[in-house]
């Protein structure tokens, strides 16, 4: 009897470290763009306010320490407006870090009953929400694609970019790689959750598009038109576990 219990608490804490401790167990990715701007943007993808387990305050020290000039929101906010409150309370520390941020949608923030109210919120924290939309940030020009996978992606916008300035692309679903056409300097993306659960095979069963099922699924990769990166993001999607996969958020040296 004692060994089956020795057993169970034994399988029981195995769990717990390889499902649950990543989820709080933040990983700081940090990236070189190699573009030669000297520039240092923060990337955080999939909050997923409802399943997140890191503490604001461990990115408000990080801010502290890597003095961003600018935060990356790759989406996926929140899937319910009755959490809303909830995601106020997280990105309020973030914003009066005094940092500038600008975000996009995720496929997950379109499932709530009325996503201007997230918008709503976003514009009121002082975050800038590009839906297809160029703006110039000191010497870089952000261009905010949304969300791919939901068809709300309109990359006509590049066409008004100044080719004589880095051109840094933020987007949610980082299949649109695939159908990019127009050269860019670097993309960031989220979405994929660097699996999520780090299952041979996964992405062959669970369909999350081409890229995905060809095993491009996080981190820094080259495409014909730039270099683009993958965050396995900061919360979870569907249940609030992770293997062997660690909540993570992204310092890009540009």
């Amino acid at each position: 009897m004692v060994m089956v219990v020795v057993a169970v608490a034994l399988l029981l804490a195995i769990a717990y470290l390889t499902t649950v401790v990543p989820t709080r167990w933040l990983k700081v990715e940090h990236v070189d763009a190699k573009l030669g701007l000297g520039i240092t943007v923060l990337q955080i993808s999939d909050i997923h306010i409802e399943r997140m387990r890191v503490k604001v305050e461990r990115l408000v020290s990080l801010i502290a320490t890597e003095k961003p000039a600018l935060l990356l929101l790759t989406g996926d906010f929140i899937d319910e407006d009755r959490y809303l409150g909830r995601l106020n309370a997280f990105l309020k520390p973030l914003i009066d870090t005094g940092v500038p941020a600008v975000a996009v949608l995720g496929n997950h923030d379109y499932f709530m009953d009325d996503v201007e109210r997230l918008i709503g919120l976003l514009h009121e924290r002082g975050i800038t929400v590009l839906q297809n939309h160029l703006v110039t940030v000191g010497t870089l020009q952000i261009a905010g694609i949304d969300d791919y996978c939901t068809g709300r992606h309109d990359m006509t916008v590049l066409e008004a970019a100044d080719p004589t300035r880095p051109l840094i692309l933020v987007t949610h679903d980082p299949t649109i790689t695939l159908s990019l056409r127009k050269p860019y300097d670097y993309l960031v993306a989220g979405h994929l959750h660097g699996k999520q659960f780090a299952i041979p095979f996964l992405f062959q069963l669970q369909d999350f598009g081409p890229l995905a099922r060809s095993g491009v699924y996080k981190g820094l990769h080259e495409s014909e038109q730039g270099r683009f990166y993958i965050s396995k993001g900061l919360g979870q999607s569907g249940v609030n576990l992770r293997f062997l996969v660690r909540s993570e958020v992204t310092v890009h040296r540009l």
